[in-house]
């Protein structure tokens, strides 16, 4: 089991408040997997995110990534967890805007320790695995928002991590693009990456294999997508 979280809970002091934002969670995830965490503002989505991805411990509860238990970690070992274990991307790319996409995509290289030599190489090589391999003299300002993003992916990808956490990676794009951007984690997933994606549309969900949906702090489903069951029944039957 790559990811196992169980009676995960979140809670916030806001004023004299107690807000809980995750209720006794549990939820596993099998290395290789293709799950959406869906929900509206407010629903535990992106503390559940958060939690994911090292960022943030529980109040209370477990969360094992990868055979370790991560919710007892101080914040030095859950930095050392999330430099080698997840690849972030974020709705708005969080690129370094004096640097050239082949310097932002060695940047996680960097604090890995890797020579300068071997991270460029290994940063060129991902870049032309997403499609970039002409622009990596390019800084952000010259490449476009789909680019921008392609870039975002490849520095997800370039420490070979455990998950890939996508937090709205097609919010800042045009309809366009996002399609395009799906179809580029679609491949990620097929070569063999867990992909994990928080959003709130529809219809970016459906590219996702599993569907778990959140509200008010709890799992509301937890349900595989129904529309790639279909398709998969459909080529196995052509084949």
């Amino acid at each position: 089991m790559l990811i196992s979280i169980k009676s995960l809970t979140k809670t916030y002091l806001m004023g004299a408040e107690i807000v809980e934002a995750l209720k006794d969670v549990t939820l596993n995830i099998e290395k290789n997997e293709y799950v959406a965490l869906m929900g509206p503002s407010g629903s535990g989505k992106s503390t559940l995110m958060n939690l994911l991805g090292c960022l943030d411990s529980p109040t209370k509860g477990e969360y094992w990534l990868n055979g370790t238990e991560v919710s007892t970690m101080d914040d030095g070992e859950l930095a050392e967890v999330r430099n080698k274990e997840i690849g972030f991307v974020f709705q708005t790319f969080n690129l370094m805007p004096r640097l050239s996409a082949l310097e932002n995509v060695a940047l996680p290289l960097v604090y890995a320790g890797v020579s300068r030599e071997e991270r460029l190489e290994k940063a060129r090589k991902t870049l032309e695995s997403v499609g970039l391999g002409d622009r990596v003299t390019h800084k952000p300002n010259e490449l476009s928002g789909g680019q921008r993003q392609r870039v975002a992916v490849a520095r997800a990808l370039v420490n070979n991590p455990a998950i890939i956490l996508a937090d709205e990676p097609t919010g800042n794009l045009d309809t366009k693009t996002s399609y395009e951007i799906m179809g580029l984690f679609e491949q990620i997933h097929k070569a063999g990456n867990t992909v994990i994606l928080v959003t709130h549309e529809q219809d970016i969900a459906m590219h996702a294999h599993r569907i778990v949906r959140l509200r008010d702090g709890l799992i509301e489903s937890d349900l595989p997508n129904e529309h790639f069951i279909k398709m998969e029944n459909v080529v196995m039957s052509e084949e």
